[in-house]
């Protein structure tokens, strides 16, 4: 009764991070495409890509038109498109080798685009324990808040739906720490921003170089990432 989505809530924080002009946008991990369809009230064409073909069954059905629902790899297959303005993705960096997806969604951003993500953290008590303390607290008392308006105003304002339900693949144990996370991400995208949120999530922010410079990020795994990682193997 008191349980509520934690992605939910933090879709409105990656929305702050669109870039303006945002005209084209990449959903990486985009589910059932609750949260591409609310992209798509903001710019002019979404991308939503997922590897789960259940998800991308979802997403078609309930997505406006402007959505372009893919399913796909961003690993594997080819991206949907290039030069996007923004590329964001809501709990679904942890299923997938950090490094090497950075890396490719980086190469699919225009210069002056931004990569935003909320990013499931593996447990870190011995450094987080009082932000776990609090979040426990909080996420009970905003659980009685959002009932209350269920029950009194009919609202259903971050609704959790089980995975069971949905068929959404579930990591219980995710490899990287926020701060193990800031590692990786600093080596492959100078500039980056980590911070961990309240609710059992990281964030990660970057902006590409509009003009790349020597140290920044490496224009050569811009160009080719899959080709890049092919040749160090």
């Amino acid at each position: 009764m008191l349980d509520w989505s934690h992605n939910v809530y933090y879709q409105r924080l990656l929305l702050r991070h669109l870039p303006r002009p945002c005209r084209r946008v990449l959903d990486v991990g985009c589910g059932a495409g609750g949260f591409a369809a609310r992209l798509a009230q903001r710019v002019e064409r979404v991308d939503a890509v997922d590897r789960c073909a259940r998800m991308i069954e979802d997403a078609r059905r309930h997505t406006p038109g402007n959505v372009t629902c893919v399913l796909a790899d961003v690993l594997l297959d080819p991206l949907p498109g290039t030069d996007y303005d923004a590329i964001v993705s809501i709990t679904a960096l942890h299923h997938m080798p950090l490094a090497d997806a950075l890396e490719v969604l980086a190469a699919a951003l225009r210069p002056g685009g931004v990569l935003a993500a909320v990013v499931l953290p593996r447990l870190d008590l011995r450094r987080e324990w009082p932000v776990e303390i609090v979040a426990m607290v909080g996420h009970r008392l905003l659980g009685v808040m959002f009932l209350a308006n269920r029950l009194l105003r009919g609202t259903h304002a971050f609704a959790k739906e089980h995975h069971t339900r949905t068929g959404m693949p579930v990591v219980l144990d995710p490899p990287l720490t926020t701060r193990q996370a800031a590692r990786v991400a600093a080596a492959v995208l100078p500039g980056v921003r980590v911070r961990r949120l309240l609710f059992w999530r990281y964030l990660l922010i970057w902006e590409k170089p509009i003009r790349p410079h020597l140290g920044s990020w490496r224009t050569d795994v811009a160009a080719d990432p899959v080709r890049h990682r092919r040749l160090d193997s």
